[in-house]
């Protein structure tokens, strides 16, 4: 289904770059992507790129196309869609990957009926290892919310929420998520060198101690606290090293930290 479909980007940015790979990748030819994007340097390095047709006029990729995909700062979005509105064709899906529109505002700006989905996607999507969540009105037809699925599938794994709403906390989680990782593999990183261990090793430990757990929780299918438990010897140096993340509050810290990522989305949901 996917391969024999026309997609065309409004934006050429990092996510929208880490879609045109997967879905190059995946087998879209190029000559059905188009990529709108202004930024005349990056217009090169795209075509250069990935070969596909770039434009900095709106006009040129959105006409006939199967899917549009908004990629572009959530401030311009309303600018983006009242531009593109009367070019689209009526059965033209609208994907938007711009955190905190809503579909209400995102509604506004087009023809009444035309086809919309919410995504949203996080960085891991620059090498697959993305998660993206999907909204979707409940009038949306079953084939529209299938390429929406199909889409995002190229770049990771494809999960949906049935109210709006909770997109907000999607955005705080695996939105934001990747910055908090990196923040835990600097600080790692940073406990190994005040242990005396040289920087690039410290470095090689901490990013393979959190690829190797990830992937143990995902593929052993236990509960991260039993995993934990068959680490932490009676008496031995990780339940010290439990106790004192323990005291020094880490998992408050990160909980808040997830919280306060998701109260911002909140507010900027409620000035879309």
């Amino acid at each position: 289904m996917l391969t024999n479909k026309t997609i065309a980007f409004i934006g050429g940015g990092n996510m929208a770059q880490a879609l045109l790979k997967g879905l190059l990748d995946f087998g879209v030819v190029a000559g059905n992507i188009k990529v709108c994007e202004p930024n005349l340097q990056k217009q090169k390095q795209i075509i250069q790129q990935y070969a596909v047709t770039v434009s900095g006029n709106s006009a040129d990729v959105v006409t006939g196309v199967d899917a549009v995909l908004i990629a572009v700062k959530p401030g311009v979005v309303p600018l983006v869609l009242a531009e593109i509105a009367p070019l689209l064709d009526k059965d033209t899906l609208i994907i938007s990957i711009a955190a905190g529109v809503s579909m209400a505002t995102i509604a506004g700006e087009l023809k009444s009926g035309q086809p919309i989905v919410r995504v949203m996607p996080n960085t891991p999507a620059l090498i697959g290892a993305g998660i993206s969540v999907i909204y979707a009105d409940k009038e949306l037809q079953e084939a529209k919310l299938e390429l929406a699925r199909q889409i995002m599938a190229a770049v990771g794994d494809v999960d949906e929420v049935a109210d709006e709403a909770l997109l907000d906390g999607v955005t705080a989680l695996s939105g934001s998520g990747p910055a908090y990782i990196y923040l835990i593999a600097e600080a790692l990183s940073d406990g190994g060198v005040s242990c005396g261990l040289p920087r690039p090793l410290a470095d090689k430990l901490a990013v393979k101690t959190l690829i190797g757990s990830a992937r143990l929780i995902e593929e052993s299918g236990e509960h991260p606290a039993v995993l934990k438990n068959q680490v932490t010897s009676p008496g031995g140096t990780t339940i010290a090293a439990v106790a004192q993340l323990e005291r020094s509050g880490l998992r408050s810290a990160l909980i808040d930290g997830v919280r306060a990522a998701w109260q911002r989305s909140v507010e900027l949901s409620k000035q879309s």
